[in-house]
């Protein structure tokens, strides 16, 4: 490599007309990651809402579990994958090691805690008032439950927002059970890692470019959504 500056200048070049490369693996990062975060959200959602609305035995310890969660260690994550998926493991039989559905399943579990725990925050955060205005009115219980969610929507999508930072910048996991292979499981969080190994500094870079303009949009998003609900509530 030459000076810092070439290699910049380089990776940018390389942005700017950018190779089938480095197209497939950003597209494949993000149909990942997304992938995983709408399962996450379909889940975690009705999840965090039943939680936050519903009075059960042990709920204080699940909920205490559910946050302890939100930082679970992906390599811990892609190890119990990769148990799971493995020959002898119980869903060895269906050969999903080292394929992107393993790298799927893995980011579900990252993100699932996240999107549960902070939908429940945004659930609880809801004015009481809201939901007995609905049972004075006549409401259902579903009908009261989707008032009340919906009233939470802004933080209920700041919740998925957030677990999509989280799956993004992910690499231990993935690393784990997809195996990093060329033109099949390669995310830019381990090709960025395999190319520095490598001393493809321009990849690495470019892809290091995008994955961090990606990462402050994402945070712009949730800081946007966060600002809604605190005017939303507000009003």
């Amino acid at each position: 490599m030459g000076t810092i500056g070439e290699a910049f200048s380089s990776a940018f070049y390389l942005i700017a007309h950018p190779s089938a490369e480095l197209l497939t693996i950003v597209l494949r990062t993000l149909r990942i990651s997304g992938g995983a975060l709408l399962i996450a959200a379909a889940f975690g959602v009705p999840l965090g809402a039943a939680l936050a609305l519903r009075k059960f035995p042990l709920k204080g310890t699940l909920l205490s579990v559910l946050n302890a969660f939100m930082g679970l260690p992906p390599v811990v994550v892609g190890l119990l994958v990769y148990l799971v998926l493995s020959r002898s493991g119980p869903l060895g039989f269906m050969s999903l090691l080292y394929t992107p559905s393993a790298m799927v399943m893995a980011q579900f579990i990252l993100a699932l805690p996240i999107v549960a725990a902070l939908t429940v925050s945004a659930v609880a955060g809801v004015d009481p008032s809201i939901g007995l205005a609905a049972r004075t009115l006549g409401a259902t219980p579903i009908e009261r439950t989707i008032k009340i969610i919906a009233e939470a929507r802004y933080g209920i999508l700041a919740a998925v927002i957030a677990a999509l930072g989280r799956v993004m910048a992910e690499v231990g996991a993935i690393l784990i059970v997809g195996g990093n292979i060329k033109g099949h499981t390669r995310v830019m969080t381990t090709a960025i890692a395999m190319e520095t190994d490598k001393g493809d500094f321009t990849l690495a870079l470019a892809l290091g470019i995008i994955l961090l303009l990606l990462a402050i949009l994402i945070n712009m998003a949730l800081h946007h959504v966060q600002q809604k609900g605190v005017r939303g509530r507000g009003e």
